[in-house]
């Protein structure tokens, strides 16, 4: 039984800001800063959280399906480490709110960035071992990155949400069963030991993160025999939250598996793996979203005349990672084409740097345990207007007793 992604739908937010702006209003050294191979990141509005984003990631999703293909969403994962509540998952507010069956499975699940593809991988197993083809998962990521004024690291946390519709029907990638690698340890590399503080050590979640590349994919060599790391894969797809760390590991693997040149490298980037910073380059770091960021890159603006093998790398810090595959083709193209993912990320507000301070401040207002909130849509009025109003978005309108309301644009 063929088992993988249905169909992807983004939602990259409404406001944007240009990083290279912020690098420059914060004096980060602009040498450091190009490393990154960023240019903007989406920014959260007040009256959005990581409920609101999910929802409109995923609402094309099940309208696309009716009301008879709602109800075959038996699961509903919703992926992050942007929780709102330490009890209740966000996954109730998100199910009540695509309307799908009360019979439908739902909970919330957390590991750092790797949140995602655990999710895929569980929604996976689960229409395989359902019995029916008619069955499917429903698996969001879904974050919105906590800032860290004056750090490197407050360019590129981003915003965004990946709705993946899993099923038996894998048209944008079926997933080649059993063809995995995974690897995971404890490290303290980064952590958020509460609402208001994140820590952690940069370099040793960067050598973290190579060497779950490298072992996962050891593994992976394992299970499905000796493969070559530069020909078995027609395109490669990894966890980026910047296209530094992407592009340093796919050299540190080329060198150590392959021993290959710089020229050769290059090469090999430009050609197998340069099209999946395309979004994830415009959105920042969206935590578990990026991998499948990256994926959407690959398929928009890959080459799929015929069938064509994708590897995927996911890390996330603590640490637990997967290296795995999937198969796409023209029809994958055709059926991603639809989701208009370029197109949605154009349409965003351009925000400049003080409305982006302006909207940290009033981001504070509606975070993890505040009991009671309105929120203050005037300070953002012509956003609203320009960019939600009429368009059926979910919005959040207050906190009442530690209680979300949303309502739609």
């Amino acid at each position: 039984m063929k088992v993988g992604i249905e169909a992807i739908h983004v939602y990259p937010g409404r406001a944007v800001i240009d990083v290279g702006e912020l690098a420059r209003a914060r004096g980060l050294d602009s040498g450091r800063f190009e490393q990154l191979l960023l240019k903007r990141k989406t920014v959260s509005l007040n009256y959005e959280d990581p409920v609101s984003f999910a929802v409109n990631a995923a609402r094309p999703l099940i309208e696309a399906l009716g009301p008879e293909g709602r109800r075959t969403i038996e699961l509903l994962i919703v992926c992050t480490e942007s929780g709102i509540d330490f009890g209740k998952p966000m996954s109730t507010y998100i199910h009540h709110y695509l309307d799908l069956d009360r019979h439908c499975r739902t909970f919330e699940l957390k590991h750092a960035c790797y949140a995602a593809t655990a999710g895929l991988q569980m929604a996976a197993a689960f229409v395989r071992s359902n019995g029916s083809p008619s069955s499917r998962a429903l698996v969001i990521s879904t974050d919105v990155a906590r800032p860290i004024p004056g750090s490197y690291a407050e360019p590129s946390q981003g915003a965004a949400a990946v709705a993946l519709l899993v099923s038996g029907s894998p048209v944008v990638l079926a997933l080649e069963h059993g063809a995995y690698g995974t690897y995971g340890y404890e490290v303290m590399d980064s952590c958020r030991p509460n609402e208001d503080i994140e820590t952690g050590d940069a370099d040793l979640s960067l050598l973290s993160y190579l060497d779950c590349l490298e072992n996962s994919f050891r593994q992976y060599c394992q299970r499905v025999g000796e493969v070559d790391f530069q020909s078995h894969f027609d395109y490669l797809a990894f966890h980026t939250p910047f296209g530094g760390l992407a592009k340093g590991a796919h050299r540190t693997m080329m060198r150590k598996l392959n021993r290959a040149s710089p020229a050769v490298i290059e090469q090999d980037f430009c050609r197998r793996m340069e099209h999946s910073l395309t979004y994830c380059r415009e959105v920042g770091n969206a935590y578990g979203a990026t991998v499948f960021l990256a994926l959407s890159g690959v398929i928009d603006k890959g080459t799929f005349m015929a069938s064509k093998r994708i590897g995927l790398f996911s890390y996330g810090s603590g640490c637990c990672s997967e290296f795995y595959s999937g198969m796409a083709d023209l029809g994958s193209q055709q059926a991603l084409a639809r989701a208009r993912i370029e197109s949605l990320m154009k349409e965003r507000y351009q925000l400049n740097i003080d409305e982006y301070d302006r909207l940290l401040a009033l981001n504070r207002q509606v975070k993890l345990g505040e009991m009671n909130a309105n929120v203050d849509r005037k300070s953002f009025e012509h956003v609203y207007e320009n960019s939600f109003a009429g368009r059926r978005l979910l919005i959040l309108e207050r906190i009442a007793g530690y209680h979300r309301e949303y309502s739609w644009s």
